[in-house]
């Protein structure tokens, strides 16, 4: 690896392990969706999503003790830390609570607080996405490419859920709704893992967490597409909840521009 890209084969190596020990125990358990329970945010967690993260933190703790470590359902660790790992054991638990084949495991290994490896595991359609900065990334073991868009009015969008556009951030979703010829809804990460082989063109999203957005960079960067905040700024643990993807460079930053000439309150 060069000097630039700390993340190293050890630590994808790593990543992988983790992955395959969230998909055997979804798999499992996969018709065993008991224990569901309401966060304080109104979100839905199971036992499963909490026996998932604390297996995969104990991994982490016996192999890099030293690193952080930010999850969905538990307490973070060690945020600061020069290497962070950032998990969402099961990303779309509703639809895993309902059976919706769209639910999958989140992990990303972030260095001073940029993503720079990423994997998106969806078992129920076998389809897992692997990118690391500086390296194509990988569908199923073999690289994948963005498509270019010609026109918006060719595109098809993705978003994760229209309820979570509040009143002032609807225009944003609205304007890309009548710019765009197809939309789905409901796919979370399979959505961003989509747009890395063609499947869709550009995602928008907010109310979106860390956990939930942290492995998009790496795996839509080395596909050769874009992602940022709605503003253009490259996505890191800190940027907020409003995310935008596309597979085509130039349609990106046309989006951007369209949305900068929304009142929207940051």
């Amino acid at each position: 690896m060069t000097s630039n890209v700390p993340v190293e084969d050890c630590h994808i190596e790593f990543a992988i392990e983790l992955a395959d020990t969230a998909r055997r125990m979804i798999e499992q358990h996969r018709r065993d969706r008991l224990g569901v329970s309401v966060k304080p945010d109104r979100s839905l967690v199971t036992a499963m999503d909490m026996a998932i993260e604390t297996e995969l933190r104990a991994m982490i703790v016996a192999r890099f003790p030293g690193h952080g470590i930010i999850g969905e359902e538990q307490e973070w660790q060690r945020e600061d830390a020069d290497f962070v790992w950032v998990l969402d054991p099961i990303d779309g638990t509703a639809s895993f609570i309902a059976g919706m084949p769209v639910y999958g495991t989140l992990i990303a290994l972030a260095h001073r607080g940029v993503p720079m490896l990423g994997i998106i595991d969806i078992p129920p359609v076998d389809a897992r996405w692997l990118g690391v900065a500086g390296r194509p990334t990988l569908k199923n073991g073999a690289p994948c490419r963005v498509k270019s868009c010609e026109d918006l009015s060719l595109a098809m969008m993705s978003t994760s859920n229209p309820d979570f556009y509040s009143d002032a951030e609807r225009p944003a979703l609205d304007l890309l709704r009548k710019r765009t010829n197809w939309r789905i809804y409901g796919a979370a990460a399979l959505a961003y893992g989509l747009l890395t082989d063609g499947g869709t063109d550009v995602a928008l999203d907010t109310g979106l967490k860390v956990y939930d957005y942290a492995p998009f960079r790496p795996i839509i960067e080395g596909a050769g597409g874009v992602i940022t905040d709605w503003q253009g700024q490259p996505v890191t643990l800190k940027t907020g909840p409003r995310i935008l993807a596309a597979g085509d460079v130039r349609k990106h930053r046309e989006i951007v521009e369209m949305l900068s000439g929304l009142d929207i309150p940051a």
